[in-house]
Protein backbone atom coordinates (compact mmCIF):
# COMPACT_ATOMS: atom_id res chain seq x y z
CA UNK A 1 0.00 0.00 0.00
CA UNK A 2 1.23 3.22 -1.10
CA UNK A 3 -0.33 5.43 1.53
CA UNK A 4 1.14 5.20 5.19
CA UNK A 5 -1.48 3.48 7.14
CA UNK A 6 -0.29 6.29 10.00
CA UNK A 7 -1.81 8.58 7.29
CA UNK A 8 -5.60 7.41 6.76
CA UNK A 9 -8.47 8.79 9.15
CA UNK A 10 -9.59 6.39 11.32
CA UNK A 11 -12.51 6.23 13.65
CA UNK A 12 -12.61 4.18 16.95
CA UNK A 13 -15.49 3.07 19.11
CA UNK A 14 -13.79 0.68 21.54
CA UNK A 15 -11.20 2.29 23.69
CA UNK A 16 -10.77 2.42 27.57
CA UNK A 17 -9.52 5.36 29.28
CA UNK A 18 -8.20 3.50 31.86
CA UNK A 19 -6.21 1.46 29.06
CA UNK A 20 -4.56 4.04 27.25
CA UNK A 21 -2.44 6.10 30.11
CA UNK A 22 0.96 7.19 28.47
CA UNK A 23 3.59 5.91 30.62
CA UNK A 24 5.18 8.77 31.79
CA UNK A 25 2.00 10.63 33.38
CA UNK A 26 1.20 7.15 35.08
CA UNK A 27 4.87 7.95 37.09
CA UNK A 28 3.98 11.44 37.82
CA UNK A 29 0.47 10.75 39.29
CA UNK A 30 2.24 8.14 41.24
CA UNK A 31 4.73 10.96 42.38
CA UNK A 32 2.02 13.15 42.96
CA UNK A 33 0.11 11.03 45.26
CA UNK A 34 2.91 9.06 46.56
CA UNK A 35 1.65 5.75 45.61
CA UNK A 36 4.27 3.42 45.98
CA UNK A 37 2.89 0.27 44.56
CA UNK A 38 4.11 0.42 41.04
CA UNK A 39 5.92 -2.93 39.85
CA UNK A 40 9.07 -0.17 38.35
CA UNK A 41 9.81 3.26 37.99
CA UNK A 42 11.68 3.29 34.88
CA UNK A 43 9.71 4.57 32.31
CA UNK A 44 10.78 1.84 29.80
CA UNK A 45 10.96 -1.10 32.27
CA UNK A 46 6.99 0.04 33.64
CA UNK A 47 6.56 0.32 29.58
CA UNK A 48 7.36 -3.56 29.32
CA UNK A 49 5.89 -4.82 32.86
CA UNK A 50 2.08 -2.92 31.22
CA UNK A 51 2.63 -5.19 28.10
CA UNK A 52 0.05 -7.86 29.11
CA UNK A 53 0.74 -9.76 25.28
CA UNK A 54 1.80 -13.00 27.89
CA UNK A 55 -1.16 -12.60 29.95
CA UNK A 56 -3.18 -15.61 28.33
CA UNK A 57 -6.56 -14.70 29.86
CA UNK A 58 -8.97 -11.96 30.30
CA UNK A 59 -8.87 -12.29 33.92
CA UNK A 60 -4.38 -11.99 34.29
CA UNK A 61 -4.84 -8.99 31.52
CA UNK A 62 -7.12 -6.93 33.75
CA UNK A 63 -5.05 -7.20 36.43
CA UNK A 64 -2.85 -4.32 34.97
CA UNK A 65 -5.39 -1.78 35.65
CA UNK A 66 -5.14 -1.97 38.98
CA UNK A 67 -2.48 0.76 38.80
CA UNK A 68 -3.91 3.07 36.42
CA UNK A 69 -7.23 3.09 38.42
CA UNK A 70 -4.88 4.02 41.76
CA UNK A 71 -3.10 7.42 40.41
CA UNK A 72 -6.51 8.52 39.02
CA UNK A 73 -8.83 9.28 41.86
CA UNK A 74 -8.40 13.19 41.61
CA UNK A 75 -10.42 15.40 39.64
CA UNK A 76 -7.36 17.00 37.82
CA UNK A 77 -5.81 13.38 37.17
CA UNK A 78 -8.75 12.36 35.32
CA UNK A 79 -9.24 15.74 33.75
CA UNK A 80 -5.17 15.21 32.27
CA UNK A 81 -5.59 11.62 31.14
CA UNK A 82 -8.86 12.24 29.01
CA UNK A 83 -7.48 14.88 27.79
CA UNK A 84 -4.18 13.17 26.73
CA UNK A 85 -6.35 10.41 25.30
CA UNK A 86 -8.18 12.99 22.66
CA UNK A 87 -5.05 13.94 21.63
CA UNK A 88 -2.70 10.63 21.00
CA UNK A 89 -6.11 9.09 19.56
CA UNK A 90 -6.02 12.65 16.89
CA UNK A 91 -2.39 11.97 16.30
CA UNK A 92 -2.95 8.91 15.30
CA UNK A 93 -5.44 9.85 12.59
CA UNK A 94 -8.67 9.01 14.62
CA UNK A 95 -11.22 11.81 13.70
CA UNK A 96 -14.03 10.07 15.77
CA UNK A 97 -13.80 8.33 19.17
CA UNK A 98 -15.78 7.29 21.43
CA UNK A 99 -13.78 6.39 24.94
CA UNK A 100 -15.19 4.43 27.99
CA UNK A 101 -14.66 3.90 31.61
CA UNK A 102 -16.25 2.80 34.83
CA UNK A 103 -16.86 5.84 37.28
CA UNK A 104 -17.19 3.54 40.49
CA UNK A 105 -13.42 2.62 39.97
CA UNK A 106 -12.51 6.01 40.90
CA UNK A 107 -14.20 7.12 43.64
CA UNK A 108 -12.01 5.43 45.74
CA UNK A 109 -10.43 9.17 47.86
CA UNK A 110 -13.95 10.52 47.91
CA UNK A 111 -14.68 11.84 44.33
CA UNK A 112 -18.78 11.08 43.85
CA UNK A 113 -19.59 9.70 40.55
CA UNK A 114 -20.87 12.72 39.15
CA UNK A 115 -17.54 14.50 39.58
CA UNK A 116 -15.91 11.77 38.11
CA UNK A 117 -18.15 11.92 34.69
CA UNK A 118 -17.33 15.81 35.01
CA UNK A 119 -13.62 15.65 35.40
CA UNK A 120 -13.36 13.20 32.58
CA UNK A 121 -15.78 15.04 30.37
CA UNK A 122 -13.51 18.29 30.79
CA UNK A 123 -10.84 16.69 29.48
CA UNK A 124 -12.71 15.44 26.21
CA UNK A 125 -13.57 18.99 25.57
CA UNK A 126 -10.37 20.67 26.14
CA UNK A 127 -8.71 17.56 23.64
CA UNK A 128 -11.29 18.27 21.13
CA UNK A 129 -10.73 22.03 21.39
CA UNK A 130 -6.95 21.50 20.47
CA UNK A 131 -7.01 18.42 18.35
CA UNK A 132 -10.42 18.89 15.91
CA UNK A 133 -11.12 15.15 17.21
CA UNK A 134 -14.79 14.13 17.78
CA UNK A 135 -14.77 12.59 20.96
CA UNK A 136 -17.95 11.14 23.43
CA UNK A 137 -18.23 8.86 26.23
CA UNK A 138 -19.24 5.38 27.27
CA UNK A 139 -20.08 4.29 30.98
CA UNK A 140 -18.98 1.29 31.85
CA UNK A 141 -20.98 -0.76 34.88
CA UNK A 142 -18.68 -3.46 35.72
CA UNK A 143 -19.52 -7.13 35.94
CA UNK A 144 -18.18 -8.32 39.10
CA UNK A 145 -19.57 -5.15 41.12
CA UNK A 146 -22.96 -5.14 42.15
CA UNK A 147 -23.74 -0.97 41.41
CA UNK A 148 -25.10 -1.83 37.45
CA UNK A 149 -28.05 0.03 37.68
CA UNK A 150 -26.81 2.83 39.35
CA UNK A 151 -23.98 3.44 37.13
CA UNK A 152 -27.39 3.14 34.55
CA UNK A 153 -28.88 6.15 35.76
CA UNK A 154 -25.08 7.96 36.20
CA UNK A 155 -24.93 7.59 32.32
CA UNK A 156 -28.61 8.43 31.54
CA UNK A 157 -28.00 11.43 33.88
CA UNK A 158 -24.80 12.73 32.41
CA UNK A 159 -25.89 12.85 28.56
CA UNK A 160 -25.39 16.63 28.52
CA UNK A 161 -21.38 15.76 29.33
CA UNK A 162 -21.18 13.66 26.22
CA UNK A 163 -22.05 10.35 27.37
CA UNK A 164 -23.84 8.83 24.45
CA UNK A 165 -23.66 4.97 25.50
CA UNK A 166 -23.80 2.49 28.60
CA UNK A 167 -21.39 -0.60 28.63
CA UNK A 168 -21.16 -3.86 30.29
CA UNK A 169 -17.46 -4.66 31.10
CA UNK A 170 -15.13 -6.80 32.89
CA UNK A 171 -14.88 -10.60 33.25
CA UNK A 172 -16.74 -12.88 31.46
CA UNK A 173 -16.60 -15.57 33.20
CA UNK A 174 -19.26 -16.33 35.76
CA UNK A 175 -21.08 -13.16 35.22
CA UNK A 176 -23.73 -13.56 32.80
CA UNK A 177 -25.22 -10.57 30.98
CA UNK A 178 -28.57 -11.69 31.37
CA UNK A 179 -27.94 -10.91 34.95
CA UNK A 180 -27.52 -7.20 34.38
CA UNK A 181 -30.88 -6.92 32.36
CA UNK A 182 -32.26 -3.99 34.42
CA UNK A 183 -29.53 -1.76 34.24
CA UNK A 184 -29.49 -2.06 30.56
CA UNK A 185 -33.01 -1.65 30.05
CA UNK A 186 -33.04 1.38 32.38
CA UNK A 187 -30.43 3.01 30.28
CA UNK A 188 -32.48 2.05 26.90
CA UNK A 189 -35.78 3.53 28.73
CA UNK A 190 -33.88 6.68 29.17
CA UNK A 191 -33.06 7.02 25.42
CA UNK A 192 -29.12 5.95 26.05
CA UNK A 193 -27.44 3.35 23.36
CA UNK A 194 -26.32 0.06 24.82
CA UNK A 195 -22.63 -1.78 24.03
CA UNK A 196 -22.05 -4.93 26.30
CA UNK A 197 -18.56 -6.93 26.45
CA UNK A 198 -19.37 -10.87 24.85
CA UNK A 199 -17.92 -13.20 22.98
CA UNK A 200 -14.44 -12.89 23.90
CA UNK A 201 -14.05 -14.33 27.23
CA UNK A 202 -17.07 -16.54 26.84
CA UNK A 203 -18.39 -17.79 23.68
CA UNK A 204 -21.74 -17.31 21.74
CA UNK A 205 -24.07 -17.72 24.79
CA UNK A 206 -22.91 -13.92 26.09
CA UNK A 207 -23.77 -12.84 22.76
CA UNK A 208 -26.68 -14.02 22.38
CA UNK A 209 -27.94 -12.40 26.02
CA UNK A 210 -25.85 -9.01 25.48
CA UNK A 211 -28.67 -8.45 22.09
CA UNK A 212 -31.98 -10.38 23.13
CA UNK A 213 -31.28 -9.71 27.16
CA UNK A 214 -29.52 -6.22 27.49
CA UNK A 215 -30.70 -4.94 24.03
CA UNK A 216 -27.10 -3.76 22.79
CA UNK A 217 -27.03 -2.19 19.86
CA UNK A 218 -23.09 -2.89 19.59
CA UNK A 219 -20.86 -6.10 20.85
CA UNK A 220 -17.77 -5.35 22.55
CA UNK A 221 -14.82 -8.12 20.77
CA UNK A 222 -17.97 -10.74 20.06
CA UNK A 223 -15.22 -12.62 17.50
CA UNK A 224 -16.39 -15.74 19.20
CA UNK A 225 -19.19 -15.26 17.00
CA UNK A 226 -17.11 -17.33 14.21
CA UNK A 227 -18.12 -20.60 16.46
CA UNK A 228 -21.37 -20.20 15.23
CA UNK A 229 -20.19 -20.68 11.30
CA UNK A 230 -19.25 -22.99 8.83
CA UNK A 231 -15.13 -22.71 7.71
CA UNK A 232 -14.29 -24.05 4.47
CA UNK A 233 -10.90 -23.43 3.22
CA UNK A 234 -9.99 -19.92 4.64
CA UNK A 235 -13.95 -18.66 3.82
CA UNK A 236 -17.22 -18.43 5.69
CA UNK A 237 -19.72 -20.73 4.06
CA UNK A 238 -22.50 -21.28 6.54
CA UNK A 239 -23.64 -19.35 8.95
CA UNK A 240 -25.60 -20.51 12.28
CA UNK A 241 -29.13 -18.43 12.80
CA UNK A 242 -27.39 -15.99 15.83
CA UNK A 243 -24.40 -15.32 13.22
CA UNK A 244 -26.93 -14.94 10.27
CA UNK A 245 -29.26 -12.09 12.66
CA UNK A 246 -26.07 -10.47 13.53
CA UNK A 247 -24.88 -10.25 9.71
CA UNK A 248 -27.99 -9.70 8.35
CA UNK A 249 -29.47 -6.70 10.74
CA UNK A 250 -25.70 -5.54 10.78
CA UNK A 251 -25.18 -5.61 14.43
CA UNK A 252 -21.62 -3.53 14.45
CA UNK A 253 -18.46 -6.03 16.40
CA UNK A 254 -16.27 -3.72 18.01
CA UNK A 255 -13.08 -5.90 17.33
CA UNK A 256 -9.52 -5.62 19.04
CA UNK A 257 -7.11 -7.64 17.28
CA UNK A 258 -4.55 -7.06 19.91
CA UNK A 259 -6.29 -7.85 22.66
CA UNK A 260 -7.84 -10.76 21.73
CA UNK A 261 -4.54 -12.08 20.89
CA UNK A 262 -3.11 -11.31 24.42
CA UNK A 263 -6.32 -12.12 26.46
CA UNK A 264 -5.38 -15.72 24.45
CA UNK A 265 -9.00 -15.79 22.75
CA UNK A 266 -6.74 -16.62 19.32
CA UNK A 267 -3.09 -17.55 19.42
CA UNK A 268 -1.93 -15.80 15.92
CA UNK A 269 -2.77 -12.84 14.41
CA UNK A 270 -3.72 -15.15 11.04
CA UNK A 271 -5.60 -17.04 13.13
CA UNK A 272 -8.26 -14.04 13.98
CA UNK A 273 -11.53 -14.44 12.37
CA UNK A 274 -11.32 -10.52 11.46
CA UNK A 275 -10.70 -11.25 8.15
CA UNK A 276 -12.94 -14.10 7.02
CA UNK A 277 -16.00 -11.90 9.50
CA UNK A 278 -15.38 -8.85 7.62
CA UNK A 279 -15.35 -10.90 4.12
CA UNK A 280 -18.58 -12.56 4.92
CA UNK A 281 -20.55 -9.13 5.31
CA UNK A 282 -20.72 -8.66 8.89
CA UNK A 283 -20.29 -5.24 10.43
CA UNK A 284 -16.74 -4.85 11.56
CA UNK A 285 -15.31 -1.93 13.80
CA UNK A 286 -11.59 -1.75 14.19
CA UNK A 287 -10.35 -0.76 17.89
CA UNK A 288 -6.98 -0.54 20.13
CA UNK A 289 -9.13 -1.20 23.52
CA UNK A 290 -6.44 -0.92 25.61
CA UNK A 291 -3.36 1.22 24.16
CA UNK A 292 -1.21 0.40 27.05
CA UNK A 293 -1.97 -2.69 28.41
CA UNK A 294 -1.85 -4.42 24.50
CA UNK A 295 0.78 -1.78 23.29
CA UNK A 296 -1.17 -1.06 20.36
CA UNK A 297 -2.79 2.45 18.48
CA UNK A 298 -5.10 1.96 15.72
CA UNK A 299 -2.19 2.68 12.92
CA UNK A 300 -0.85 -1.02 14.69
CA UNK A 301 -4.36 -2.54 14.40
CA UNK A 302 -4.55 -1.81 10.62
CA UNK A 303 -0.79 -2.95 9.67
CA UNK A 304 -1.78 -6.52 11.19
CA UNK A 305 -4.98 -6.20 9.31
CA UNK A 306 -2.89 -5.66 6.31
CA UNK A 307 0.03 -8.03 7.15
CA UNK A 308 -1.92 -11.04 8.17
CA UNK A 309 -5.42 -10.47 6.36
CA UNK A 310 -4.93 -8.51 3.49
CA UNK A 311 -6.44 -5.11 3.89
CA UNK A 312 -6.12 -2.43 1.42
CA UNK A 313 -7.53 0.70 1.29
CA UNK A 314 -11.13 -0.21 0.17
CA UNK A 315 -11.15 -2.53 3.40
CA UNK A 316 -10.00 0.46 5.81
CA UNK A 317 -12.28 3.05 3.94
CA UNK A 318 -15.92 0.43 4.57
CA UNK A 319 -14.52 -0.28 8.24
CA UNK A 320 -13.67 3.14 9.34
CA UNK A 321 -17.05 4.10 7.37
CA UNK A 322 -18.94 1.40 9.33
CA UNK A 323 -17.28 2.46 13.14
CA UNK A 324 -18.56 6.29 12.35
CA UNK A 325 -22.41 4.67 10.83
CA UNK A 326 -21.85 2.63 14.09
CA UNK A 327 -21.80 5.29 16.39
CA UNK A 328 -23.53 6.56 19.40
CA UNK A 329 -22.70 10.42 19.15
CA UNK A 330 -24.81 13.13 17.33
CA UNK A 331 -25.34 12.01 13.90
CA UNK A 332 -25.66 15.61 12.15
CA UNK A 333 -21.57 15.79 13.56
CA UNK A 334 -21.37 11.87 12.30
CA UNK A 335 -22.53 12.95 9.07
CA UNK A 336 -19.88 15.50 8.66
CA UNK A 337 -17.48 13.11 9.46
CA UNK A 338 -18.68 10.20 6.85
CA UNK A 339 -18.38 12.70 4.14
CA UNK A 340 -15.36 14.22 5.34
CA UNK A 341 -13.67 10.96 5.23
CA UNK A 342 -15.03 9.50 2.09
CA UNK A 343 -13.29 12.37 0.30
CA UNK A 344 -9.95 11.69 1.65
CA UNK A 345 -10.01 8.15 1.11
CA UNK A 346 -11.49 8.67 -2.68
CA UNK A 347 -8.62 11.20 -3.19
CA UNK A 348 -6.38 8.09 -2.24
CA UNK A 349 -7.76 5.95 -4.80
CA UNK A 350 -10.84 4.24 -2.61
CA UNK A 351 -13.41 3.76 -5.16
CA UNK A 352 -16.29 2.90 -2.58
Amino acid sequence: MATRLADLPKALLHDHLDGGLRVNTVLELAADIGYEDLPVTDPAALSDWFHQGGSGSLENYLEAFSHTIAVTQTAPSLERVAYEAVVDLAADGVRYAELRFAPTLHTAAGLEPTEVVAAVAAGIRAGEADTGCVARLIVDAMRQMNDSEDVAKLAVASRRLGVVGFDLAGPEAGYPNGNFRAACHHAGDGNLAVSVHAGEGDGTSQIWQALHRCNAKRIGHGVRIIEDTTVVDGVITGLGSLAAYMRDLRVPLEVSVSSNLHTGVFPTPAAHPVGLLHRAGFAITINTDNRLMSGTSMTEEFELLRRHHQFDLEDFHLVTRSAIEAGFGEWPERRRLIAEIDGHYRALGSSR
